[in-house]
């Protein structure tokens, strides 16, 4: 039950706006000269699960705003 409920509180998104800050920082540190290798790897791939996220947040809103348009209850979005 207690792991049920850790799961659904680490499935909480973070807001488009708050990924793309992150992102933005990462982006920051990636070009830090004193940056190492080893961090910039790191940095890198946590950047491409954000990314991958981030795509698959606005995948769902456009799929969502898809269904309203063929109902008919919005025309544009």
């Amino acid at each position: 039950r207690k792991h049920m409920e850790h799961m659904e509180e680490t499935k909480k998104e973070i807001s488009l706006e708050e990924s793309f800050e992150k992102l933005d920082e990462m982006l920051n540190e990636l070009e830090s000269p004193d940056i190492s290798l080893e961090e910039s790897f790191r940095v890198y791939q946590e950047g491409m699960k954000l990314l991958k996220q981030c795509n698959e947040t606005i995948d769902r809103v456009e799929k969502s705003v898809l269904k309203l348009n063929e109902n008919g209850e919005l025309e544009e979005f």
